[in-house]
């Protein structure tokens, strides 16, 4: 099946003509060129997603104002584990809970009587399949790639929230979490629209100006892939006839500190040298859900062996998300 990764958005085709212009015209680089063509890949790249970006925060903004800590929290105590594990995997693609949340959430669902299933199965959602993930990558990939990816990433939280549930390793949970009480705060959420739409730019003002960084750096990283990576190297260290391309994408991908705004312009970069789609994806799965420091946040509440378990698990479901997507796409 072949796809193609272009852009779909025309609206940006303006871009183009602005980047080579600056490239080309202002800067008087080769066009044929390794350093014009990385060049003209940065400046054509920054704007485009940094636009995208901008749009998508603001859109989820007014869609995070529906929900609350407090209130995701009420819709998944009580309930049944396995229907527990799809509602918690649901609510964390729609909720605003990051690595950074995942203490206090940890918390916050165990001492409310959320089973620890349902609790990893929202955990490992959050960050994996968020929503700037997917508006970025519907937008810059279409919509095939950005389901595909929405419905893979729900299947592993799912599941490994299922799996990590019947293993019964409340045990290896800190004791001090038990412990804490459940907090009973009460949240105010009837917001009129002026407030919603209130949301949207305060979310755009904080989240652009705290990522907008990694965006650049991802963007910098992916002009020099662009530009002096060659082609065949590429295809073959992440392609998809080698069997281990992918968990060594895993791998790669867990010491990276970034989300899916700073990942994503890699992702272009890669896929246009001939990186396999599943390949790719494997790696910014692992690059999201699994990093170093939502790790060291984690330790606080799991003790080491339930980490690993935990690591095990999700690195064990993006693998094969990453064979499955080698396979179809």
């Amino acid at each position: 099946m072949h796809m193609d990764f272009s852009c779909p958005c025309e609206a940006f085709g303006f871009l183009a003509p602005f980047a080579d212009w600056v490239s080309f015209g202002l800067l008087r680089l080769d066009p044929d060129s390794r350093l014009g063509a990385a060049v003209r890949f940065f400046v054509f790249e920054t704007p485009k997603v940094l636009l995208l970006l901008t749009m998508v925060v603001f859109v989820m903004g007014i869609v995070r104002s529906f929900f609350s800590k407090e209130r995701t929290r009420r819709a998944l105590a009580g309930r049944r584990e396995s229907v527990g594990n799809v509602l918690g995997a649901l609510l964390g693609v729609l909720t605003p809970f990051c690595s950074c949340s995942a203490v206090p959430l940890f918390i916050g669902f165990v001492t409310s009587g959320v089973p620890l299933g349902v609790t990893f199965s929202f955990l490992i959602a959050a960050p994996m399949v968020n929503e700037i993930a997917l508006g970025l990558l519907w937008v810059m990939f279409g919509w095939r790639v950005a389901l595909l990816y929405a419905g893979m990433g729900l299947v592993i939280a799912i599941v490994a929230g299922w799996i990590l549930g019947r293993l019964r390793l409340e045990k290896w949970v800190e004791p001090w979490v038990y412990a804490e009480q459940a907090g009973s705060a009460e949240e105010d959420e009837r917001l009129g629209w002026r407030e919603r739409v209130a949301c949207g730019r305060d979310a755009v003002e904080s989240i652009v100006r705290k990522v907008w960084p990694y965006v650049a750096g991802g963007i910098a990283v992916g002009a020099g892939i662009h530009g002096y990576v060659p082609q065949d190297f590429l295809a073959s260290f992440m392609g998809r006839d080698a069997w281990w391309c992918v968990p060594l994408a895993v791998l790669l991908g867990v010491p990276i500190y970034s989300n899916a705004a700073g990942v994503i312009p890699i992702m272009t970069a890669l896929l246009g040298k001939g990186a396999a789609l599943g390949t790719v994806l494997a790696f910014m799965m692992a690059v999201i859900g699994l990093s170093l420091p939502e790790a060291i946040i984690l330790r606080k509440v799991l003790t080491v062996r339930l980490l690993l378990v935990f690591f095990g698990i999700v690195a064990l479901g993006i693998v094969i998300v990453g064979y499955v997507f080698n396979a179809v796409m």
